[in-house]
């Protein structure tokens, strides 16, 4: 319980930070687009430079440390943000600094967060568990929005970035109450950390579920980081809504959210647990072309703005609460850490190129172009996935515990 009431508390404040930040960059800044794309790539850039690592440390080092100095490192960068406002100091540079250190946190604390909870609550309640994550995640994105967006106009963005550096600072309290268990101690040590890192990559080419999702992943994580470059920006500008409009819509997100974590199961067992999956991939192409198509009047544009909000939302958890339940179910507990992080690492070290295409994109063919290239590359990669990879076959999470390991690439080419 104090595990899953820290995380909701800083999934709050992360929806201030998600909207504020960028909105520091669009209103008070006048940030280009290529910016904010750069913005984007420096938030991701951390888990391409140390994701091999922080799965090194995960597994070397108790994890609640972990969870709970990640907590306090994101706190005070992000306390920066108003302080250089109030010191009247603010710049892009700030912004860039402050984003790639609340990355840098994210890359060490959320792997150790996820090995964490899979050894607390075991593996026969994972699905439950994570369908708890995905509440609190959608209540965050029903209510925080909203709020964050009345925040905004209120304080300005950056003063409102401060209410997220407090949630950080009490789920760190709050994590501290938390006693240490024998699953928390340290995993067996390789001979090197350059061994450690092998074994990781290992596991996971062994295994033909998780390499499958390693490169589908990587590649849909650049048309989203494409279009969370410059998708606040698109808004402000392009539609011409205000920070409270933006905040009021994004709540439609989390409407679409909690739909999921409430269907999931039935879609399960409906369609079966790897088709889901795929589907969830398709809705999220459909949801950045209906952000694209936003046009006309206020009304018109603000309700196909916020119904491809709704769906990319629904769509994208919808996928990724079943592929948290199967990456964790398939990793052996010895290698939780390593495979956690390290898929952290593969799936998102394309993001920052996705952020920087994005920004360009927008700034040489418009705003509106990205989102709609994003849309249509989401659709066209998943017919991709499902010939290449064994989601479409793959019923139930059953089966996936006992995935087909692959030798070498001969034998998987002749399988």
């Amino acid at each position: 319980m104090r595990l899953w009431g820290s995380l909701t508390i800083t999934h709050f404040g992360g929806q201030i930070t998600f909207l504020a930040l960028p909105l520091t960059g669009a209103l008070l800044l006048d940030a280009t687009p290529l910016e904010m794309g750069v913005l984007t790539a420096l938030e991701a850039l951390p888990f391409a430079l140390f994701g091999l690592f922080a799965g090194v440390l995960v597994d070397r080092l108790p994890k609640l440390p972990i969870i709970v100095w990640s907590d306090i490192a994101r706190a005070l960068a992000l306390l920066a943000v108003p302080l250089c406002a109030w010191l009247g100091v603010l710049s892009m540079g700030v912004l860039y600094a402050v984003g790639f250190l609340v990355g840098l946190g994210t890359v060490c604390g959320w792997p150790a967060y996820q090995v964490f909870m899979t050894e607390r609550v075991g593996r026969s309640n994972l699905v439950e568990a994570n369908a708890k994550i995905g509440v609190s995640d959608s209540a965050a994105q029903l209510v925080g929005p909203g709020i964050a967006g009345a925040l905004i106009q209120w304080l300005t963005a950056p003063f409102a970035i401060l209410l997220d550096a407090l949630s950080f600072l009490v789920s760190a309290w709050i994590l501290r109450g938390i006693r240490s268990g024998p699953n928390d101690a340290p995993k067996m040590r390789a001979s090197s950390i350059g061994a450690e890192i092998r074994e990781g990559l290992s596991a996971i080419w062994r295994n033909a579920v998780l390499r499958a999702l390693a490169w589908a992943i990587s590649v849909w994580q650049i048309f989203r980081h494409a279009s969370l470059a410059i998708v606040v920006l698109y808004a402000a500008r392009e539609l011409g809504f205000s920070a409270g409009r933006v905040g009021a819509l994004w709540m439609l997100a989390g409407i679409g959210s909690l739909g999921a974590t409430a269907a999931i199961g039935r879609l399960n067992r409906r369609l079966g647990f790897g088709p889901t999956m795929l589907a969830g991939m398709l809705g999220t192409g459909v949801g950045w072309l209906l952000l694209a198509a936003a046009s006309g009047g206020e009304l018109a544009a603000s309700a196909l703005f916020g119904l491809g909000l709704l769906v990319l939302d629904f769509s994208g958890m919808v996928f990724f609460i079943n592929y948290l339940t199967l990456r964790q179910a398939v990793t052996p507990d010895p290698l939780l850490g390593r495979v956690t992080a390290t898929m952290i690492c593969l799936t998102v070290a394309t993001a920052p190129f996705g952020g920087l295409a994005g920004g360009w994109i927008a700034e040489h063919a418009g705003l509106r172009a990205t989102l709609l290239l994003a849309g249509l590359g989401a659709i066209a990669l998943v017919p991709l996935v499902a010939w290449a990879s064994p989601l479409l076959r793959l019923r139930t999470l059953d089966e996936a515990q006992e995935p087909r390991q692959t030798e070498s690439v001969a034998e998987e080419l002749a399988g």
